[in-house]
């Protein structure tokens, strides 16, 4: 597939089939994100990988929106800014995450942005409990490393 159709076939997949994506596809997938430019070539962006069934069920419970589909994904990539490199953390992982969502479409998969930086938990309370602060909490995250979104991966229920 060249890269213009990868631009049009892109798009948003909020449910995923059962069929597992192979680690050796998402480890070439966080290797494209690796190339993504950044400012002053600071590779502020940092990836992890979830495929346990328990952590991708409890990664859709950050928000009470917009983060149910991770319970139906195979894989999740989690985007994360190390913002003791650059204050420009958030735009490298804006631009890692979009290289990421185009190479899963290149590989026939399917994805969804959902985004945790400067989301509330609860939509209705906005200044209440971060979903950032919970992703950091589960999965660990060290200090000075900030999660910006979640991109759940999968090959699509339907086409």
């Amino acid at each position: 597939m060249d890269f213009l159709e990868v631009i049009e076939k892109r798009h948003s997949v909020r449910k995923y089939s059962d069929k597992p994506v192979d680690k050796e596809i998402l480890d070439t997938i966080v290797r494209v994100a690796q190339t993504a430019p950044s400012s002053r070539n600071s590779r502020s962006s940092a990836f992890m990988i979830i495929e346990d069934r328990d952590t991708l069920d409890a990664l859709s419970q950050m928000r009470d929106y917009g983060s149910g589909l991770l319970s139906g994904a195979q894989a999740a990539i989690v985007v994360m800014g190390d913002e003791t490199k650059t204050d420009l953390w958030v735009d490298n992982c804006a631009i890692s995450a979009t290289f990421i969502q185009l190479a899963v479409t290149a590989m026939d998969l399917a994805s969804c942005w959902v985004h945790c930086n400067g989301r509330p938990r609860v939509k209705a309370e906005p200044e209440g409990a971060k979903a950032e602060d919970y992703v950091r909490e589960l999965l660990g995250i060290k200090d000075g490393f900030r999660p910006y979104c979640v991109i759940a991966i999968g090959y699509p229920a339907e086409d």
